[in-house]
């Protein structure tokens, strides 16, 4: 049987705010264990919440960029469940009046755009960390309590691992944009638990689902959904019944193995927190975070389209990292050709940024610099490949553009009166391919080129070469 698969995404996100959601305590990830903890982090009786106001402008901004409308009141809940890593025995969340709803998210696969419904975005804190390694019992770290998240609730409108992995990149784009969150699964920053379940084809009724966790990349998550996929084909196929169930992506084996019975939302026992009053947000304060928003990625990918003239790829490229798109622009500004600037950036710069594994923010070269770089092609100061030297001496050691050209003697040879003799030498030593060419062998064009360059070293300008050896064969 032909069945159609179903996904649902739910995705935390660590928001980058300073302090945690409900007190002073430092948000930060890879301090020393057990030095950002206080009496609300750790549930003591008598202590009480505090909500950060950033909190909730950063969860606006992420509501208003994937068009969610704001609610005016929502409440925190408390839900109830045990784990060693929660203190308070109960996590404070919000559940039946979440403060940002019926959003969407377009993304693109195989050149084709498809909306993804986005159910709601909510505010909760973080639960703490278990360290399993370090001793033979396992210890706990509370530097993670009460760390900021927003989880961002999707429809199940996706209908491929492939659609999954698009929605998880356009999400990832968008927080990262939007400066509120880093996006490093590998840290916990962003966290993903799928939803999936399959049905015939034409059916409308959804199939049993179940959850899948410990995804820590989004290939992870694209593997995890194949593979529970075919699992659920299997047992279908077989005669069997899928069990509502959540289940654990190893890695290792390139399987799922079940956990648990999955939970329902009643077994939460949710209830509105005590020592939290409704949160109130006034529509105008919501407007004014709406109107502060910076430009979103695939608004800056057409807006490079059509001011930078710069392709579809080109402009994918360059926008999918907020950091590379502002390298470029700044590069750009500064040259006559934006799309030789684009070319840098996707070849030297982001080559070099891959293979140091850096950010384009820590190279060395500025894209002042770069812009400086290329304007020196442009005026036939130095060729393409005479500038690839010199991006990497910067690189490496730093300087003057004009003082490494010098040391290195990579200064192009432009003098129309020194090129002429150089070209006229080359006829000279080759009378047969003079007459070839004045035949109508005009691919003999490349060779008198390349014997002028070996003739300079490499360093002729390879523009006024071609305008000379025109002049004199045509």
């Amino acid at each position: 049987m032909d069945y159609e698969t179903v996904i649902g995404l739910e995705v935390h996100a660590q928001l980058t705010t300073k302090t945690k959601i409900f007190c002073g305590c430092r948000s930060h990830f890879g301090d020393e264990a057990n030095t950002h903890g206080c009496p609300v982090c750790l549930g003591l009786p008598g202590a009480l919440p505090v909500l950060n106001k950033k909190v909730v402008e950063m969860a606006i901004m992420m509501g208003r960029a994937v068009g969610c409308s704001i609610a005016e009141k929502s409440i925190f809940a408390r839900k109830n469940y045990f784990y060693p890593d929660l203190p308070k025995g109960y996590q404070i969340s919000q559940y039946e009046l979440p403060l940002c709803e019926h959003g969407y998210l377009d993304i693109e696969t195989n050149g084709d755009l498809k909306r993804i419904g986005i159910t709601r975005i909510h505010l909760e804190e973080d639960a703490g960390k278990l360290i399993h390694d370090q001793d033979e019992d396992s210890l706990f770290d509370v530097n993670r309590c009460g760390t900021p998240l927003i989880e961002i609730v999707s429809e199940p409108d996706m209908r491929s691992p492939q659609e999954a992995y698009a929605y998880l990149m356009s999400l990832k784009q968008i927080l990262q944009y939007l400066g509120i969150c880093d996006c490093n699964m590998e840290e916990g920053s962003l966290r993903c638990d799928a939803n999936v379940s399959i049905r015939p084809f034409g059916w409308k009724e959804f199939g049993v689902k179940t959850e899948l966790k410990n995804m820590n990349s989004f290939r992870g998550v694209e593997k995890a959904l194949e593979y529970e996929v075919f699992r659920q084909q299997s047992v279908l196929d077989s005669g069997g019944k899928i069990v509502q169930q959540t289940w654990l992506w190893d890695a290792n084996q390139n399987k799922t193995v079940p956990m648990r019975d999955k939970e329902d939302a009643h077994d939460y026992r949710y209830f509105p927190d005590p020592d939290l009053v409704p949160l109130l947000v006034e529509k105008q304060w919501a407007d004014q975070i709406h109107q502060e928003l910076p430009e979103l990625p695939q608004a800056r990918k057409q807006r490079f389209q059509s001011h930078y003239r710069l392709n579809l790829e080109h402009a994918t490229v360059l926008t999918d990292i907020k950091e590379v798109a502002d390298y470029f622009e700044a590069t750009a500004q500064s040259v006559k050709q934006p799309r030789t600037a684009a070319n840098w950036v996707m070849g030297e710069v982001l080559r070099y940024a891959n293979d140091k594994k850096v950010s384009v923010r820590d190279i060395k070269i500025s894209p002042n610099s770069l812009a400086r770089l290329i304007n020196r092609i442009d005026d036939g100061t130095i060729s393409g490949n005479a500038a690839k030297k010199v991006f990497a001496a910067l690189e490496e050691t730093g300087g003057e553009i004009d003082d490494i050209i010098e040391a290195e003697g990579l200064r192009q040879i432009s003098d129309s009166s020194e090129l002429e003799a150089v070209v006229q030498s080359i006829f000279d030593a080759n009378p047969d391919e003079v007459v070839r060419f004045k035949s109508g062998e005009k691919k003999l064009m490349g060779f008198f080129v390349g014997q002028v360059m070996k003739a300079t070293n490499g360093k002729g300008n390879p523009r006024e070469i071609n305008k000379i050896i025109g002049a004199k064969l045509c």
